[in-house]
């Protein structure tokens, strides 16, 4: 596809916070780059928000502040925001933009990609399999993550999820094949910044991590240009070079913030919540580019994360990212107020494609089973619990009692786990069977008797 050559204007109309009206253009189309120059000789970047007839409507990356109408010139790239792909990304610390954060040189690749990139056609799919190993327990065991998938972590502000995703890309392997994590960080802090990095850095050694950075402090378009940028440095690694990659996205709220805060800027009538009428496509054309393609060896897999405002799941970030991903990790204040982490609410999270990703073929003959019996027995805990807090503890029957006593091992043995703590398969499984074991052996319904005998404590049921 040729690229138009730049074509400088000084027709600046009118500035409106980071937004420029440019009049007299041609051939501008939308989402193409454009250069503003200053009189000083500064030079900023800004992105095409709107076009109608001559005028252009420009979105200033690094603000409007001390422009003047006279003295601004405007050129436009003639096509969107391209990036170099290739696996020198890999390594590497970059802005919103693609440019070096952490003092290496400028990436270079011999293909300019756009960051727009484009949903995976559906008939070209293929079906999500085999896992990708989180090293946290309450996801390889309950809600295993599978590659291909997008698996959302839900949570409220306050809570530990960007601690949770940070040791999830840290940890994150796959079998035998070759890996990398790409972590897009979007409207963070910077003290949030720093920690993440600090986790992070357990993967350098692997020399396989790409870290995004977009902190909430620097320009607004960055934050709706930084996913897109990871996706497609993710997209070539998977699908040009083979690898499974691992997409991390955090926060996709700042995210829809930011998106929201740019179509207001635009006068853009605003639907739910202030939020555009076109949030759901917009997030799909970022969910989508999840997934395996037929004849391809590797595949891209997303871990959006995202805030619930005041708890509201249906508030419409996590109410639309539902409506597109294949299940979640929800976490819970109670359980952070009582000192768990990761405050991992089982009976509200689940993966919906752990099946294609768990079994005797790719983890345990037992890991369905007991990850199906963890979820059931949690589930008779709670409503155990509901009713002693009607009828008092003492009124409970001595079996009742054993439901609350497995219910404290679970939480304290197998869904409490360090942020820098590592677990093996094995190590999850064999901490969901000794949790369980806290139980008679009559009360796991959902294994067989093979899987009781081998694993459960008590052997066989009586």
């Amino acid at each position: 596809m040729s690229v138009r050559a730049p074509v400088e204007y000084a027709s600046v109309a009118s500035i409106k916070g980071p937004l420029l009206v440019v009049e007299g253009v041609e051939d501008v189309g939308w989402d193409e780059v454009a250069q503003i120059r200053l009189e000083s000789g500064d030079v900023r970047h800004g992105v095409v928000l709107e076009v109608a007839g001559d005028l252009a409507v420009v979105q200033v990356f690094e603000g409007t502040q001390g422009m003047g109408l006279e003295r601004a010139r405007v050129s436009f790239g003639g096509g969107p925001m391209r990036i170099p792909v290739s696996e020198a990304w890999l390594g590497r610390v970059c802005n919103g933009r693609g440019e070096p954060l952490d003092g290496g040189p400028q990436v270079l690749g011999s293909e300019l990609r756009e960051i727009g990139g484009h949903p995976i056609n559906p008939a070209a799919r293929a079906t999500p399999r085999d896992p990708i190993l989180t090293g946290v327990s309450v996801v390889d065991g309950l809600a295993t993550l599978v590659r291909g998938q997008k698996l959302p972590i839900f949570s409220v502000g306050g809570l530990p999820h960007l601690e949770l995703a940070a040791q999830i890309a840290a940890q994150a392997t796959v079998r035998d094949e070759a890996f990398a994590v790409v972590f897009a960080a979007m409207g963070v802090t910077n003290a949030d910044a720093s920690t993440m990095r600090e986790r992070l850095e357990l993967r350098e050694p692997a020399d396989d991590l790409v870290l995004v950075l977009n902190t909430a402090d620097d320009p607004l378009v960055e934050r709706i240009t930084a996913p897109r940028l990871a996706l497609t440095i993710a997209e070539h690694l998977a699908f040009d070079l083979d690898r499974h990659v691992l997409v991390v996205m955090a926060d996709m709220t700042s995210y829809c913030e930011a998106v929201r805060e740019v179509g207001s800027s635009r006068g853009e009538i605003p639907s739910r919540r202030g939020y555009p009428g076109y949030l759901y496509s917009d997030l799909a054309s970022i969910y989508e580019r999840a997934g395996r393609i037929q004849g391809k060896a590797g595949s891209v897999t997303q871990i959006p994360v995202l805030t619930m405002p005041g708890g509201d799941v249906t508030h419409p970030v996590p109410d639309l990212t539902g409506y597109i991903t294949e299940g979640q990790v929800v976490l819970s204040h109670d359980l952070h107020v009582r000192g768990v982490y990761p405050p991992f609410d089982p009976l509200r999270s689940l993966s919906r494609l752990m099946r294609l990703g768990a079994g005797a073929a790719t983890t345990r003959a037992d890991h369905l089973e007991i990850a199906a019996q963890l979820y059931a027995l949690v589930a008779q805990a709670r409503r155990i619990a509901d009713l002693a807090e009607v009828v008092g503890a003492d009124a409970l029957s001595e079996g009742e009692t054993q439901y609350l006593a497995f219910v404290d091992s679970f939480e304290a043995e197998f869904v409490t786990q360090g942020a820098g703590e590592l677990r093996t398969l094995d190590e999850t499984l064999d901490r969901a069977w000794a949790v369980a074991s806290t139980l008679p052996a009559r009360e796991l319904t959902m294994v067989s008797e093979e899987a009781l005998r081998r694993h459960h404590h008590g052997g066989r049921r009586t």
